[in-house]
């Protein structure tokens, strides 16, 4: 009470204590507000990602580390988005279908819109369609060394994981995969094709291998896709049950803004678009993402540069003491021959040069990747990896 006047004081934990007293029934005794706030419950153990997959944001003037494209986007196209931005109505939700995008994504491939799904980057995509086709009782194969959050979003989604192992040179031997999935009957099948980690492209002939073998959903991971000889996009039928996924971070250079889409059968369409959040594409991603698609021949044209410096990268990196892969994306597997895989990491950071240190992932002892950039960018590194060896 204060000058006549009742002041009521919060009881944010007696009320709490209430409510959990009349859920209780009555009898019932609970304890006092401070022991409500003993403890939090723990997550589930299965969450955390495979250790040093994320990547290190280290201050450097040269970042070749994360795969991304080394061209900021064509400045017609920033300007065509601000014209567009100032026409969305941002006080409604965006169109659910997102009908233009897929429209035009249709249209770039060659298919219908039905056969489209789009969402906030390929790793929504691939998350959709372990909830899709994963979930309990159900598992996904995959082959190491492939990309991590193939396993990891499978983890997450209850689907349990069967990993096979690629040869060797990290190609995938049809028979052997075809053998696992045979054993194993996986509902979906990954396949990263460039593989990430290590730049190769799965053959045509394994990956139709796999389709016939499978009594899942084959899906072939082509984040990379743009910068290789071949594409799974070929075999891409009403009937088949194959998906190819593709992103607009590397080509279409536009990482910041999260936009991935799938090509299928619009049987598997419908049942990915059951399990997406409602309106889960922004308005502004959408026309990002349509409007992108004006700019195919400058993207275009940035692929065969970064195909250019990647083989020049190679080449370079061959006179050097380091074991180099043939790759067909936009980055580079390598090993130091003559020293350990961190000890040549920390030397390039100390030159203000960042790749990805791959050293502790399955089966890529002391192997580093670096992301080809712009010519200047790669004199960077060579020099400095040069520096370093030497």
């Amino acid at each position: 009470m204060t000058n006549g006047t009742r002041v009521d004081e919060p009881r944010p934990a007696r009320g709490i204590a209430e409510r959990l007293l009349r859920c209780a029934g009555a009898g019932a005794t609970v304890s006092q507000p401070a022991g409500l706030a003993s403890s939090l419950p723990e997550p589930r153990a299965d969450l955390g990602l495979r250790e040093g997959y994320h990547s290190p944001q280290v201050p450097v003037e040269v970042r070749l580390n994360t795969n991304e494209s080394p061209y900021p986007p064509p400045p017609e196209w920033l300007e065509a988005l601000a014209r567009e931005a100032s026409r969305i109505s941002y006080n409604r939700y965006p169109d659910r279908s997102a009908t233009a995008l897929r429209g035009a994504l249709a249209e770039l491939h060659g298919v219908q819109p039905e056969q489209i799904f789009a969402a906030n980057g390929s790793n929504e995509v691939l998350q959709s369609i372990c909830l899709a086709y994963g979930g309990a009782g159900r598992k996904a194969a995959m082959f190491e060394p492939t990309y991590a959050l193939h396993s990891h979003i499978a983890h997450l989604t209850g689907t349990e994981v069967v990993q096979g192992q690629r040869g060797p040179d990290f190609t995938l031997d049809a028979s052997t995969a075809t053998s696992l999935i045979k054993k194993e009957c996986p509902s979906i099948i990954f396949l990263c094709s460039p593989n990430n980690p290590t730049g190769l492209t799965e053959a045509a002939s394994t990956v139709s291998s796999l389709v016939v073998a499978s009594p899942g959903l084959v899906v072939v991971d082509e984040a990379y896709g743009q910068f290789a000889s071949w594409s799974a996009l070929d075999l891409v039928r009403e009937d088949v049950p194959l998906v190819v996924v593709r992103t607009y971070s590397k080509t279409w250079s536009l990482a910041a803004m999260r936009l991935g889409y799938l090509i299928g059968p619009s049987e598997v369409v419908r049942a990915l678009e059951r399990v997406a959040l409602p309106y889960h594409l922004d308005a502004l991603k959408q026309a990002a993402g349509r409007l992108a698609l004006q700019f195919s021949a400058e993207m275009e044209r940035r692929v065969e540069l970064i195909v250019v410096e990647r083989e020049r990268v190679i080449a370079e990196l061959s006179k050097l003491p380091v074991k180099v892969w043939p790759s067909e994306a936009n980055f580079v597997l390598w090993r130091p021959l003559e020293l350990a895989a961190d000890e040549v990491w920390r030397g390039l950071v100390q030159r203000s040069v960042l790749v990805r240190d791959t050293s502790s992932w399955p089966r890529l002892r002391g192997c580093l990747r670096t992301t080809v950039g712009t010519a200047e960018e790669n004199d960077r590194f060579l020099a400095a990896l040069e520096e370093v060896l030497s």
